[in-house]
């Protein structure tokens, strides 16, 4: 009989024990579900998200929109402070000019256009131009905007409303021609860049869809 009432004692304290375990297992689980430390990990999120990274290398065309087409010369990095900063360096050869831009504040960066992008600019030029009645001075800003939008259907646009179909002077006036050379240059670049061919080709190209070519022939 007293051996009996142990065997039971024992069983009873393995019991005890099993309950005990279990309260254990579930305390982190609801330590875990409190308001206070879920929001620390979304607070680390944010701070790390600063960081639209495209990948470009060295010898890519790219498009910086108020500057125009650069070429990536160098991918370098930077200690500011305790923050390691990679960055390119992007050649505007046109403005004679290095841009250090960046890899995670590189939005406003586009790759250069396709070349079916190209094709339709090159629709963009024949069509005629949108003549618009406002105030030379609204109309030259709104130009001037869609020129360092950085976005080339935009820059079709401009060369294609300011094209005179004329080299003479006279017919435009000092601003006119001024942000009609700057959209041309920056189209006629972007069209280098995408074609692979020489400048004078993309001009013949881009002049023969303005109908400036043809002004050129009948004066020779």
């Amino acid at each position: 009989m007293p051996k009996k009432k142990k065997t039971k004692k024992v069983k009873k304290i393995k019991k005890l024990k099993n309950t005990k375990t279990k309260l254990v297992v579930k305390a982190p689980e609801k330590k875990s579900s409190l308001p206070g430390q879920e929001e620390k990990p979304e607070i680390k999120k944010i701070k790390k998200q600063p960081s639209e990274k495209r990948i470009y290398n060295l010898k890519d065309f790219v498009v910086y929109p108020k500057h125009g087409v650069g070429k990536i010369v160098a991918v370098e990095k930077a200690t500011i402070g305790d923050i390691d900063i990679q960055f390119y360096k992007i050649l505007v050869e046109k403005e004679k000019l290095t841009l250090t831009v960046p890899i995670n504040q590189q939005s406003k960066l586009r790759p250069i256009s396709s070349i079916n992008q190209i094709n339709k600019c090159i629709s963009i030029l024949k069509t005629k131009p949108k003549i618009k009645r406002t105030m030379w001075s609204r109309r030259a800003q709104e130009y001037d905007q869609k020129i360092n939008s950085g976005k080339i259907y935009e820059l079709a646009e401009v060369v294609k409303d300011l094209n005179k179909n004329s080299d003479i002077i006279a017919d435009q006036s000092y601003s006119e021609r001024q942000l009609f050379e700057k959209a041309y240059e920056r189209l006629k670049s972007e069209f280098e860049a995408v074609l692979k061919v020489n400048p004078e080709e993309v001009q013949k190209k881009m002049d023969k869809a303005l109908g400036r070519l043809k002004l050129s022939e009948s004066i020779e």
